[in-house]
């Protein structure tokens, strides 16, 4: 008889060794670095020692663990939300009705990397437990959704797989879109730019000289190069996107002191004039892909968001031999710079009956909107014949 899988939470990753969380979320690391940063246990332990999630926050730690005896065989990061915010997968409307109806939308399950529209295992299993775990955690999310009388359990930029698999666990999905860069092999950035269309060549050299012309020095920095101040100057970027964007920046100043303790999983773009860091570009740094992060700037000067966030990243990978550059949510700017649409993927289970029918309704329109959108998008990309 197979041993029964038990689902427990706790109420922070701390509450849980390093070595037994990543044993799930990023195996391949013990000979090198995560493929994904952002779901190994000290980038999220990371934010709930620095206050950026947890008490006042909205973002109530409840990692979830799936056990068979004494066995942990998958784990998620889970967090139990009273609002909608840092979240990048857009439920604002769905709370509004169903809160006009008398229903109580919050708190909601939160299965995601808190502020990071990365996608990634979300579901994360030991090697070996792949099939038991997944299910058991879906199971398990859908499960204490109804018990605890919680309106609804959410799985956002989780991957193509996984999607798949909640669909077929009777969660909703929803399709989304990002932009990524791929590396098809560049030897160079000069080499990339001979795969764009003349007129979009001529454009980034055109915007990378205006960039580099703002009276300074643009410097790639990782590991032993970055040095406590950077992280003063990053913090002040940071707030100044953060309050222009948000109303109010989500991580702490604390977390950008304990991501100093990471640094050789982060690349900072800064641009220095007169020995002053006056614009910046956070980044980590994945096993196939560099993320970007935040950007920001005490200085305006033109194009230099785009040469940081974008034309310095691909520099960067190119470099490292970097299959591709995510740069963040949104953004069709992006599309003329050399990055192309890409689908992102997120479940939802809703236990109320008349907000599921609406949902469910909602989202297969804009699935077929965001189809169409990609479609013609890649269909008016940069690269020669597009």
């Amino acid at each position: 008889m197979s041993e029964a899988v038990e689902i427990t939470l706790l109420s922070g990753v701390r509450e849980l060794p390093a070595a037994v969380w990543d044993a799930c979320a990023c195996p391949e690391a013990e000979d090198g670095r995560a493929r994904d940063p952002f779901t190994t246990h000290r980038f999220l332990n990371a934010l709930e020692t620095s206050g950026s999630v947890g008490p006042g926050t909205g973002w109530e730690p409840r990692p979830m663990i799936a056990s068979k005896g004494s066995e942990i065989i998958a784990v998620a990061p889970l967090y139990l939300k009273s609002h909608s915010q840092g979240e990048y997968v857009f439920d604002h409307s769905w709370a509004d009705a169903f809160e006009r109806a008398g229903g109580r939308y919050y708190p909601k399950l939160l299965c995601a990397v808190p502020f990071t529209p990365v996608t990634g295992r979300r579901l994360l299993t030991r090697p070996g437990h792949e099939a038991e775990g997944r299910a058991a955690l879906l199971a398990g999310m859908a499960q204490i959704t109804g018990n605890a009388g919680i309106s609804s359990a959410h799985v956002t930029f989780c991957t193509a797989d996984e999607a798949a698999l909640g669909s077929g666990a009777d969660y909703l999905y929803r399709l989304g879109q990002q932009f990524h860069w791929f590396n098809r092999g560049y030897g160079s950035f000069d080499d990339f730019l001979e795969d764009l269309s003349s007129r979009k060549r001529k454009a980034i050299r055109k915007e990378r000289a205006r960039a580099q012309a703002f009276g300074g020095t643009i410097r790639a920095l990782t590991g032993e190069a970055i040095e406590p101040a950077h992280w003063q100057a990053m913090w002040e970027f940071y707030q100044d996107t953060g309050s222009r964007k948000w109303g109010l920046p989500y991580l702490t100043r604390a977390f950008f002191d304990l991501l100093h303790e990471m640094r050789d999983d982060v690349l900072l773009v800064i641009a220095e004039r007169d020995g002053q860091p006056v614009a910046g570009a956070l980044n980590l740094l994945g096993r196939e892909a560099l993320f970007g992060r935040y950007w920001g700037c005490v200085e305006d000067h033109a194009f230099l968001h785009f040469e940081l966030c974008y034309h310095q990243a691909v520099d960067w990978a190119i470099a490292q031999g970097l299959a591709r550059v995510e740069a963040g949510a949104q953004g069709a700017h992006k599309l003329a710079r050399g990055y192309l649409p890409v689908p992102t993927h997120s479940l939802h289970w809703i236990g109320h009956p008349g907000l599921r029918h609406a949902v469910a309704d909602y989202l297969e329109a804009e699935r077929a909107a965001v189809e169409e959108d990609i479609a013609a998008l890649t269909d008016l990309g940069p690269f020669r014949g597009g």
